[in-house]
């Protein structure tokens, strides 16, 4: 498998990065800068453009469709292999050589990025388009009001569950926590556990909902402390620990959260995993089962979906030194050519287009479990923070393990977070 979408999906929802198995594939080298080029034809104008390596068979092959179609410049496509692409375009932002016109990045420019002015402010090239994509996608790829990546793809995580199980206890859908305890526990089996959310007990991969389903975000508004230090959120991560310690949370599976295996062979009657897997539950289960976000916690709290999406930039001094130009094709690509973003989201696995509006064009998700997954994102998505940065992911990883797994008091667990997001924050600023 590589390190594509699901990676930084699973990373943003809590996990360490080194830890996630994402995209289909079976490619688990190395970045190479002997990256694989495609000159396409076009106009007398020249621009490059980036990809990461995609897992799924015929992406590379479309994306040098696409910019063969573009009859205003010739564009050559870089396809990246490898399992570290951003640090392979980090490397080359900060180099000032090779850097490409046109490249997509996880979630957007970087904060770094738009901090060090390596991309271009795309909020007039969006335009009046603005309001055709998904609000919670183009909000984390903007700062102070700019649109910095214009939304590629939208990849999710959700809450999978098998119908006739919840029938059989006479219980609908949790849509609180409460009540996702309550249903664990009725359907466990001596063979099917009640939930399954990763052989770690789930403290990775539910690590941010805990804040965004207890009813909080991240950071508060100017970016200077973290926004959960309430008495909401510390109930909210206790709840999950009696939840742990509870017998109907299964925490061994023949596979972990991000593989459809334990909720496909019956190994548990809920799963938390991708909208990745969604076709092989469906070949499995048929209409036996549902998707749901992550239950509201405590009078406060929110239903959630953690989504992920990678957007188109724009560089301020990329090869062809036209930003003009680049920002143009990045416009046609990813605002008007609404038939290759269809194609994009619908023919190469399973993800929801960035504009809502075309998920009724996109079969694998214009009806039943698919179509109420896509929903989801622009009604419950959650995504990491820009000012999120890896030290205070790691410190608010390491205080819930603490707290899930060794029974330590919440309040002072993250205490010590928020004393290094403060720092971190303070460092960040600019």
């Amino acid at each position: 498998m590589i390190f594509s979408r699901r990676h930084f999906l699973s990373a943003s929802a809590g996990l360490a990065t080194a830890a996630v198995l994402t995209g289909c594939g079976s490619n688990t080298g190395s970045v190479s800068t002997g990256s694989k080029s495609s000159a396409a034809s076009g106009g007398s104008g020249k621009i490059v453009q980036w990809y990461h390596e995609y897992g799924e068979k015929g992406v590379q092959q479309a994306v040098n469709r696409y910019a063969k179609d573009y009859k205003d410049a010739t564009v050559t496509v870089k396809w990246n292999p490898g399992t570290d692409y951003m640090k392979l375009l980090s490397t080359t932002l900060l180099s000032g050589s090779g850097i490409p016109d046109v490249f997509e990045s996880e979630y957007g420019a970087t904060l770094d990025m738009i901090q060090k002015g390596q991309v271009v402010d795309l909020t007039d090239t969006i335009g009046d388009a603005k309001s055709k994509f998904s609000k919670p996608v183009l909000d984390r790829m903007t700062l102070d009001g700019k649109v910095y990546a214009i939304p590629q793809v939208v990849d999710m995580q959700l809450l999978y569950y098998r119908k006739s199980a919840l029938e059989k206890a006479k219980l609908s859908a949790p849509t609180t926590f409460e009540q996702l305890v309550e249903t664990a526990k009725a359907v466990k089996t001596k063979e099917m556990g009640g939930f399954f959310a990763g052989n770690d007990g789930g403290v990775g991969v539910l690590g941010n909902l805990l804040i965004w389903a207890s009813g909080f975000d991240q950071l508060n508004d100017d970016h200077t402390d973290v926004a959960f230090m309430e008495q909401a959120f510390f109930d909210a991560v206790a709840a999950y620990r009696d939840f742990y310690k509870s017998g109907a949370l299964l925490t061994a599976a023949s596979k972990d959260w991000f593989d459809a295996s334990p909720f496909t062979n019956g190994e548990t009657a809920m799963q938390w995993g991708g909208l990745w897997s969604l076709g092989d539950i469906s070949k499995k289960w048929k209409d036996d089962f549902g998707v749901i976000p992550f239950p509201a916690i405590g009078k406060s709290g929110k239903q959630a979906v953690p989504f992920g999406a990678y957007g188109s930039c724009v560089a301020a001094k990329g090869a062809s030194n036209d930003v003009e130009a680049a920002k143009k094709y990045a416009k046609w690509l990813w605002v008007d050519q609404t038939d290759k973003q269809v194609d994009f989201a619908n023919s190469y696995g399973t993800h929801i287009p960035s504009q809502p509006d075309l998920t009724d064009k996109c079969s694998q998700i214009n009806n039943g479990a698919g179509k109420a997954a896509a929903e989801m994102v622009d009604k419950h998505g959650k995504a990491a923070s820009l000012f999120w940065t890896s030290k205070i992911s790691d410190a608010y990883s390491a205080a819930l393990t603490n707290v899930v797994k060794k029974g330590a008091d919440p309040k002072s667990a993250f205490a010590g977070v928020q004393s290094t997001a403060k720092a971190e924050l303070k460092r960040v600023n600019k």
